[in-house]
């Protein structure tokens, strides 16, 4: 099947190590990593593919464990020209690859107030595809619509009423590659918006591992949900808490480490491979759910083969 691969304009590369592109810096190698050259060449290139050749859209790593043994298949990641950023009126339209970090910066200039996406690690395609949020703010919230490319090649337009937002998760279709988000935002003082990011920085920074090879959140915060599937982000009950509760708070397994500074970051050490990282991430579960009755569920992706012993 790999010898019969379609001959992009973009980068093809066969066996590309994915360590060093996710933030955890673990993971074996990808069969392939394709590199678009613009989204006509992505498209091009998926509805040629083999249909059984499986796909795997790939953002920044920043929410990723690549298992050891790689992935099977064709993985996309979109680059530079997937990174534009443009203001109309109140909505923001960024592309898929382009930070939230940048986003919510670019968005501040204009007046527009985004800042919600300013600390949430990552790029604004895997924002989107997980319905991210901080400070009682989703993605959902300020969605209008996204440009997609799907499995077959198919260009097409999501808006509010395509997608189901949940979570923590959306019900975008495995294998679709998003291409651009459209956000409308409030509007707000452009220096004023500046100075809470600011804020919102330090107070992570006091409070997270952010220079620590990490993942961002281990697990999704046990927390009630509403009709529309909004978490409580009041409930008391955090993911942090009910891993400190079992005695997690700095547990460790070969080179990963449950953070002594904050227990729901899994941290690289120096040295952790990608087993080391989900079997310790899978003992907190087993002993949270044995202390307290309670099911953490992964925020952090887990993709690939384990390696085979």
């Amino acid at each position: 099947m790999t010898d019969q691969l379609p001959t992009p304009r973009g980068r093809l590369t066969a066996g590309k190590e994915l360590s060093g592109l996710t933030w955890l810096r673990v993971g074996g190698p990808a069969e392939w990593l394709f590199q678009p050259a613009d989204a006509e060449d992505l498209a091009d290139f998926l509805a040629a593919l083999d249909p059984a050749m499986p796909v795997f859209p790939m953002g920044v790593g920043s929410n990723l464990i690549v298992r050891d043994g790689g992935m099977r298949g064709v993985v996309v990641k979109l680059g530079r020209p997937f990174m534009d950023i443009t203001v109309d009126g109140d909505l923001v339209t960024a592309g898929a690859a382009a930070l939230d970090a940048r986003v919510a910066r670019a968005a501040a200039d204009a007046g527009i107030d985004l800042t919600f996406l300013r600390t949430i690690p990552g790029s604004l395609g895997g924002a989107l595809r997980m319905n991210a949020g901080c400070y009682g703010s989703y993605v959902a919230d300020h969605f209008v619509s996204a440009e997609v490319i799907l499995r077959d090649g198919t260009a097409t337009t999501l808006t509010r009423d395509d997608i189901q937002f949940a979570y923590r998760q959306t019900d975008i279709p495995e294998g679709a590659t998003i291409l651009s988000v459209t956000l409308r935002g409030g509007s707000g003082d452009s220096a004023a918006l500046h100075a809470r990011m600011e804020e919102q920085l330090a107070k992570r920074d006091a409070t997270q591992p952010t220079k620590a090879l990490t993942a961002g959140s281990t697990f999704r915060n046990p927390a009630g949900f509403s009709s529309t599937g909004r978490a409580d982000d009041t409930h008391d009950l955090k993911a942090w808490k009910v891993i400190d509760e079992a005695g997690m708070r700095g547990a460790t397994r070969g080179g990963a480490q449950m953070s002594e500074m904050h227990s729901n970051f899994l941290v690289n050490k120096g040295g952790a491979t990608a087993a080391d990282l989900e079997g310790l991430g899978e003992e907190v579960r087993k002993r949270v759910f044995q202390t307290q009755g309670i099911e953490l569920v992964w925020e952090i992706m887990r993709v690939g083969e384990p390696v085979d012993k």
